[in-house]
Formats: structure tokens, C-alpha cells, sequence
């Protein structure tokens, strides 16, 4: 058997659904919230999979703003091997369905369903300095954003206000 669990995650709750196998839905969805009990529940649904299929199942979830976040910690802290996937991937895989239905259980089938699918590899954490600097460089990006916008905006109410500065003051 090969176990994997789908988690469509949401703010401060998960919807689950859990296969023992290819085409073997285990039960039906599941739902917990991003609180201390709400992640004993899902530990509870990981080791009823577990030992019904007679191996730890796979998390697969979507990247998810923030919101997976608290989730992908309590996977680590448990050692759980997991798949965080991006939403255009798994967006794609739920548009090839004839039916729209799109409900958060749905969703988290359809993530379980798409891990028998594809090959995927697990994830990796990634070192703290490389996410300092993610953040400061976007943080950077959106300073020169604001400053090229500001600079816009100045040069347009300079144009209206004092119609040609530039033959005045051109040597500033």
C-alpha cells in the first residue's frame, strides 16, 4: 500500500482526505483546526491510516500564502514526510475534471487523488538565511516600487504646477 493524505488548507483550518492506495478513498474527509487540539486530531487520522495500510502516509498540501505554514511545522516536528505543491500545478490537475464542483473536501481529494499521478519530491526545508534574504529582497523590491511611484507622481504635479521647469533649472 502506498497512504497519502490531501489537505486543502484554509485560514486556521484543514479539510483532509486520506487514500490507502490508488482509487482506495480511506473513510470519509476530515476536517481540523490550525489549534494544539485540532493537530492532535490529525495525528490521530495520520496513525489510523498508519495502521491500516501498514505505513506513514505522505501529506500533500498546497502552498498556501501563509496559511499552510502552521501545518508544514507540525509535520516537521513529527518527522512526516510531506509535499507542499504549488497552485498552478494542482490547479491545472483540477481543471482537467469534466465537473466544477469545487468544495474545500473536494479539493483535498483531489490533491490525494493528483500525488498517484505525479512524481513529486518531498519537502525540503529551507535554511533560515536563504528565507532572510527572500524576504528582504522583496521587501526591497517593493521600497524601489514605491520610490519609482512617488518619483511619478512628483513629476506629474510638477508638470501641472510649474509647466516648464525643466528650461529653468536645467542644470539640477
Amino acid at each position: 500500500m502506498n497512504p497519502v493524505i490531501g489537505l486543502d488548507i484554509s485560514k486556521g483550518r484543514s479539510d483532509g482526505q486520506a487514500f490507502l492506495d490508488k482509487n482506495q478513498p480511506f473513510g470519509k474527509g476530515f476536517q481540523f483546526d490550525h489549534t494544539q487540539e485540532g493537530f492532535v486530531t490529525f495525528l490521530h487520522k495520520i496513525q489510523e491510516v498508519e495502521r491500516e495500510s501498514g505505513r506513514t502516509p505522505v501529506i500533500i498540501l498546497e502552498a498556501t500564502g501563509h496559511y499552510h505554514l502552521p501545518v508544514t511545522d507540525f509535520l516537521e516536528q513529527h518527522e512526516l514526510t510531506f509535499i507542499v505543491l504549488n497552485p498552478l500545478i494542482s490547479y491545472q490537475a483540477r481543471k482537467v475534471t469534466l465537473r466544477k464542483v469545487k468544495t474545500d473536501q473536494s479539493d483535498a481529494y483531489k490533491l490525494a487523488a493528483l500525488y498517484y499521478k505525479e512524481e513529486f519530491e518531498p519537502f525540503k526545508k529551507r535554511n533560515v538565511q536563504l528565507l532572510n534574504i527572500r524576504a528582504l529582497a522583496r521587501e526591497h523590491d517593493a521600497i524601489t516600487k514605491m520610490y519609482v511611484q512617488t518619483q511619478l507622481r512628483f513629476q506629474a504635479i510638477l508638470d501641472q504646477v510649474f509647466p516648464g521647469y525643466e528650461q529653468v533649472f536645467t542644470d539640477l
